[in-house]
Protein backbone atom coordinates (compact mmCIF):
# COMPACT_ATOMS: atom_id res chain seq x y z
CA UNK A 1 0.00 0.00 0.00
CA UNK A 2 1.86 2.81 -1.15
CA UNK A 3 0.76 6.42 0.92
CA UNK A 4 -1.32 8.89 -0.33
CA UNK A 5 -2.37 12.59 1.22
CA UNK A 6 -5.90 13.69 1.54
CA UNK A 7 -7.56 17.08 -0.64
CA UNK A 8 -8.69 19.29 2.84
CA UNK A 9 -9.04 22.52 0.86
CA UNK A 10 -12.48 23.54 -1.03
CA UNK A 11 -10.71 25.19 -3.95
CA UNK A 12 -8.53 21.61 -4.28
CA UNK A 13 -11.92 19.73 -4.48
CA UNK A 14 -13.51 22.34 -7.19
CA UNK A 15 -10.08 22.56 -9.12
CA UNK A 16 -11.02 18.92 -9.53
CA UNK A 17 -14.97 19.63 -10.63
CA UNK A 18 -13.93 22.03 -13.05
CA UNK A 19 -10.40 20.94 -14.80
CA UNK A 20 -10.49 17.14 -13.95
CA UNK A 21 -11.76 14.18 -15.63
CA UNK A 22 -14.93 12.89 -14.85
CA UNK A 23 -16.09 8.99 -14.48
CA UNK A 24 -19.39 7.83 -13.99
CA UNK A 25 -20.02 5.12 -12.27
CA UNK A 26 -23.60 3.61 -10.41
CA UNK A 27 -21.92 3.87 -6.86
CA UNK A 28 -19.35 7.44 -7.28
CA UNK A 29 -18.37 9.88 -9.72
CA UNK A 30 -14.12 9.97 -10.00
CA UNK A 31 -12.68 12.75 -10.92
CA UNK A 32 -9.12 12.79 -11.90
CA UNK A 33 -6.77 15.68 -12.46
CA UNK A 34 -3.07 16.11 -12.84
CA UNK A 35 -1.81 17.77 -9.43
CA UNK A 36 1.14 20.13 -8.68
CA UNK A 37 2.84 18.22 -6.26
CA UNK A 38 4.65 14.91 -6.68
CA UNK A 39 2.33 12.65 -4.79
CA UNK A 40 -0.86 11.37 -5.19
CA UNK A 41 -3.93 12.93 -3.38
CA UNK A 42 -7.74 11.35 -2.72
CA UNK A 43 -10.44 13.57 -1.87
CA UNK A 44 -13.84 12.16 -0.76
CA UNK A 45 -17.47 13.48 -0.82
CA UNK A 46 -20.94 12.37 0.57
CA UNK A 47 -23.35 14.68 0.81
CA UNK A 48 -26.49 14.43 2.54
CA UNK A 49 -28.59 12.71 -0.37
CA UNK A 50 -26.47 9.32 1.12
CA UNK A 51 -28.36 9.52 4.15
CA UNK A 52 -28.24 9.45 8.09
CA UNK A 53 -24.27 10.30 9.24
CA UNK A 54 -23.69 6.44 9.79
CA UNK A 55 -24.79 5.77 6.08
CA UNK A 56 -21.91 8.79 4.86
CA UNK A 57 -19.06 7.27 7.19
CA UNK A 58 -20.27 3.99 5.82
CA UNK A 59 -19.67 5.46 2.01
CA UNK A 60 -16.21 7.14 2.79
CA UNK A 61 -15.11 3.73 4.65
CA UNK A 62 -16.18 1.99 1.19
CA UNK A 63 -14.12 4.40 -0.83
CA UNK A 64 -11.13 4.78 1.24
CA UNK A 65 -10.68 0.80 1.34
CA UNK A 66 -11.42 0.90 -2.49
CA UNK A 67 -8.82 3.11 -2.93
CA UNK A 68 -6.40 1.40 -1.04
CA UNK A 69 -6.40 -1.28 -2.92
CA UNK A 70 -6.05 0.72 -6.53
CA UNK A 71 -3.45 3.21 -5.00
CA UNK A 72 -0.18 1.56 -5.61
CA UNK A 73 -1.06 1.26 -9.30
CA UNK A 74 -1.81 4.69 -9.59
CA UNK A 75 1.35 7.15 -10.30
CA UNK A 76 2.04 10.01 -8.51
CA UNK A 77 1.19 13.35 -9.41
CA UNK A 78 -2.62 13.06 -9.37
CA UNK A 79 -5.65 14.16 -7.42
CA UNK A 80 -8.46 12.30 -7.20
CA UNK A 81 -11.95 13.27 -6.04
CA UNK A 82 -14.65 10.68 -5.03
CA UNK A 83 -18.71 11.51 -5.34
CA UNK A 84 -20.01 8.99 -3.02
CA UNK A 85 -23.65 8.18 -4.94
CA UNK A 86 -26.91 6.58 -3.09
CA UNK A 87 -26.18 3.13 -4.60
CA UNK A 88 -22.91 2.48 -2.51
CA UNK A 89 -24.40 2.25 1.08
CA UNK A 90 -25.32 -1.61 -0.38
CA UNK A 91 -21.92 -2.32 -2.19
CA UNK A 92 -18.71 -4.01 -0.89
CA UNK A 93 -15.13 -2.02 -1.01
CA UNK A 94 -14.04 -4.72 -3.92
CA UNK A 95 -16.89 -4.18 -6.07
CA UNK A 96 -15.80 -0.60 -6.01
CA UNK A 97 -12.42 -0.92 -5.67
CA UNK A 98 -13.00 -3.07 -9.40
CA UNK A 99 -14.57 -0.23 -10.97
CA UNK A 100 -12.29 2.55 -9.83
CA UNK A 101 -9.45 0.19 -11.39
CA UNK A 102 -11.85 0.07 -14.48
CA UNK A 103 -11.73 3.67 -14.45
CA UNK A 104 -7.90 4.33 -14.25
CA UNK A 105 -7.17 2.09 -17.08
CA UNK A 106 -9.76 3.61 -19.47
CA UNK A 107 -7.66 6.53 -18.52
CA UNK A 108 -4.40 4.96 -18.78
CA UNK A 109 -3.08 5.89 -15.28
CA UNK A 110 -3.15 2.24 -14.14
CA UNK A 111 0.84 1.51 -14.08
CA UNK A 112 1.28 -2.28 -13.14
Amino acid sequence: MRAYTKLKQNWEFHRAYKRGVAFVSPEFVLYVVKGKKDQLRLGITAGKKIGTAVSRNRAKRVITAAFDECARHIPAGHDCVVVARTRIINTKSNIVAANMARHFKKQNLWVE
